[in-house]
């Protein structure tokens, strides 16, 4: 059996992104949005969220390339003073797993996240990290720990079928396959402690080699080509460019992946094959 979701993250970044989340679900096949709580414009995002009953709204956690919720006195090791996270990926997985110190101001600070999503008022429908920082059993392990309180009930899992991505996209064989081997066995991890918690997730996600660039043809190839199970697909959407999407996320062609999920033809193509995209709290 085959089922879809269909997810837009970074939810609250920019205006931009929130209209395009808001036009993608409305007029095409989106079905959830990633919020960062912490972000600027989050405020404006769950306005149009609670005007959108139907479409479902997760925690796009964010502990790099972002802004605290905490004030920086309170996690000094995590942020600068303006409370800013680092933006180098693998300096701070290292110093997540190494430093004590910092893993209880990492803690707190989920919790600080997960709080201000309960304020919101919106279900939880999952929970997903900004640059897929969950991978990290550190991360991975917090989160679910405090998650619990919160009720947490499904979590994205960053699998992407190295062979199918590339047969669809036709690009960069080696650097597929080299990511794949490389997160194998924290993948096979994130799997036993999200079973052990009860936890729900996907088996593939697609959008994680080609961020940025989910095309419309991308996509229909991937459809057509999708494995048994549940496949997510991750888009970064924008109905335009502005100052805080190009500080995070350049030569990433948001238009382009807006028009890609409000397109008749995806619709279209999905209704032939049977595939009513979900959310995660339809697992």
């Amino acid at each position: 059996m085959k089922r879809i979701i269909v997810t837009g993250d970074d939810f609250g970044l920019a205006l931009p992104v929130n209209a395009a989340i808001e036009e993608a679900h409305q007029k095409g096949v989106l079905t959830t949005a990633s919020l960062m709580v912490g972000a600027k414009f989050s405020g404006d995002a769950v306005e149009r969220a609670k005007r959108l009953p139907s479409l479902r709204v997760g925690l796009h956690l964010t502990l790099v390339e972002g802004t605290s919720v905490l004030p920086p006195r309170e996690i000094p090791n995590l942020v600068d003073a303006t409370g800013a996270f680092p933006t180098h990926l693998t300096r701070a997985g290292f110093r997540f797993f190494f430093y004590a110190g910092i893993r209880r101001q990492l803690e707190a600070e989920i919790r600080a996240q997960f709080e201000a999503f309960r304020k919101t008022g919106l279900a939880l429908d999952h929970v997903n990290a900004h640059n897929h920082m969950h991978l990290h059993p550190t991360v991975l392990r917090l989160l679910l720990k405090v998650g619990r309180d919160y009720g947490l009930k499904a979590i994205r899992l960053p699998n992407e079928p190295p062979l199918r991505s590339w047969r669809a996209a036709g690009s960069l064989p080696g650097s597929r396959f080299a990511s794949w081997i490389f997160l194998w066995p924290w993948l096979g991890l994130m799997k036993t402690m999200m079973r052990r918690d009860h936890v729900r997730y996907n088996d593939f996600l697609f959008g994680m080699n080609d961020s940025g660039a989910m095309s419309l043809e991308l996509v229909l190839r991937l459809v057509g080509n999708l494995p048994d199970g549940v496949t997510e697909f991750c888009f970064h959407p924008a109905t335009r460019r502005c100052t805080e999407i190009d500080s995070t996320m350049p030569g990433y062609m948001h238009e382009d992946e807006l028009r890609t999920l409000t397109s008749d033809v995806l619709a279209e193509t999905l209704h032939t094959a049977g595939l009513q995209p979900i959310a995660f709290g339809d697992l």
